[in-house]
């Protein structure tokens, strides 16, 4: 099975762009199952930075065009032009970039993790991701669990909602005394009024379209929840405002947030837009008394501390590489496994003729001694005929190296033959050694552990 990853990210596709592609939940779920026909296996992440796809099938060259007039038909032909393609291993090695935080517009954000873990579970529920995705994915979440634990990558890190509050904290010269306004308690609301009461913020209000999670949210950092009926009341008279919503058009536009003006008396309004697609319209930013920023703007903010964590990224690339060789060795494996069983199965019962054959023909002349000895030589020439390559098999290094060696192995010994008369050998058959190379095909169980 191949691996292949399509996508944009903000490195190569501007907001615009990427919030066209933002689907919500539900949407996701229907492009994934269209996506996603036997024999195809299909992941889709989506957060504000990125939109990628993660294809594996036996040819991918139909799932591909499929992807590909997907994207294009939510994106528009403009998204063509910024999307990006890794194939095989590179595939492997941007999937454990993006889970381990790599490839973050934050490098070593923590919210990476659970957002990629999300995607996985929904492609789960969807049908969409099976065998060959499953494995990719533990090993991609294992390969992030390292970088954290290794590295001091996350500990010299910030999220976006930290950075946007560092920003407005600079702006002001500290939060003390000023009206912050959340709007949106989801996870990105959340971190936002967690570091926002942590810089100071003392008067701090979070409203949301459903009045009971902003209470909850309210409650644990020490604000207070307003019903969002009264989200204009509560921007005439904040100085800060962090949004971050889910909603699919903007909700603060030039118009509306330009009518709040005359009660603010020029009063300067700082807003940062933690959302993809944006909850405030572009046109917001002309206005001469507010000060508005989106999440590519927090980019260029958060660039300045990336030089700190230059190193630390290059620690935990090496160990991406070390975990996607060791992916690959292991694939290797599973591949060449099946004719191992095979080839054992067809030495096994050629030495058990050659035994009964040659005990047969001694006759009664030999006792149990004698009996059990000769069947041991049996079974110590299957053994020994059988070590080098099966030494040979489980050291393959470089991908696809196991496949060459076990397809060599197949049509050597006329395991081809075997499997055309006889489909249940190719899994092993019914003989003691399939349970093994069920237990090794089989997918694992992921613990995502993430964060609803």
């Amino acid at each position: 099975m191949e691996l292949i990853c399509i996508g944009l990210s903000h490195r190569t596709a501007p907001l615009t762009v990427r919030e066209r592609l933002a689907l919500s939940e539900p949407r996701q779920v229907e492009v994934l199952q269209r996506l996603a026909q036997s024999p195809v296996e299909a992941l889709w992440v989506s957060t504000c930075n990125r939109v990628e796809v993660y294809l594996s099938a036996p040819d991918l060259r139909v799932a591909r065009e499929r992807v590909v007039a997907e994207l294009q038909g939510l994106g528009g032909p403009e998204a063509l032009e910024h999307l990006y393609e890794h194939q095989g291993e590179a595939a492997l090695v941007h999937l454990f970039r993006v889970a381990g935080s790599l490839d973050s517009m934050v490098l070593g954000e923590a919210q990476i993790l659970g957002q990629v873990k999300d995607a996985f579970e929904r492609g789960q529920g969807a049908g969409a991701v099976r065998g060959e995705l499953t494995r990719a994915c533990a090993a991609a979440f294992s390969c992030a669990k390292r970088v954290r634990t290794e590295t001091a990558i996350g500990r010299a890190s910030t999220s976006m909602a930290a950075a946007a509050v560092q920003l407005a904290s600079k702006v002001f010269d500290g939060l003390g005394g000023k009206t912050v306004l959340v709007v949106g308690a989801g996870e990105m609301g959340e971190l936002a009024a967690r570091h926002l009461k942590q810089a100071g913020a003392t008067k701090l209000f979070v409203t949301n379209r459903t009045l009971a999670r902003a209470e909850a949210l309210a409650a644990d950092v020490g604000g207070t929840a307003r019903p969002f009926e009264e989200l204009f009341a509560l921007l005439a008279a904040a100085d800060v405002v962090v949004c971050s919503t889910a909603s699919p058009v903007p909700i603060f536009t030039k118009e509306n947030v330009g009518a709040v003006g005359r009660a603010r008396r020029g009063r300067p309004l700082f807003m940062v837009d933690l959302a993809v697609p944006r909850d405030i319209d572009p046109g917001v930013g002309t206005l001469d008394w507010v000060h508005a920023y989106d999440v590519d703007d927090i980019q260029k903010f958060v660039a300045d501390n990336a030089a700190a964590r230059a190193e630390e990224a290059q620690k935990a690339g090496v160990l991406v590489a070390q975990e996607v060789a060791r992916f690959v060795k292991e694939r290797a494996l599973r591949e060449g496994t099946p004719v191992l069983a095979r080839l054992r199965q067809r030495a096994e019962a050629i030495a058990r003729a050659e035994v009964e054959r040659t005990l047969g023909t001694l006759g009664d002349g030999l006792n149990d001694k004698q009996r059990k000895s000769i069947e041991a030589m049996g079974r110590a020439i299957v053994n020994k005929l059988l070590h080098e390559p099966t030494s040979r098999l489980r050291a393959v290094g470089p991908e696809g190296e196991g496949n060459r060696l076990a397809g060599a192995a197949a049509e050597l010994f006329g395991l081809l033959e075997d499997e055309a008369a006889d489909p249940s050998a190719a899994s092993g058959g019914s003989h003691g050694s399939s349970n093994t190379v069920t237990q090794v095909m089989a997918a694992p169980q992921v613990a995502t552990g993430a964060k609803r």
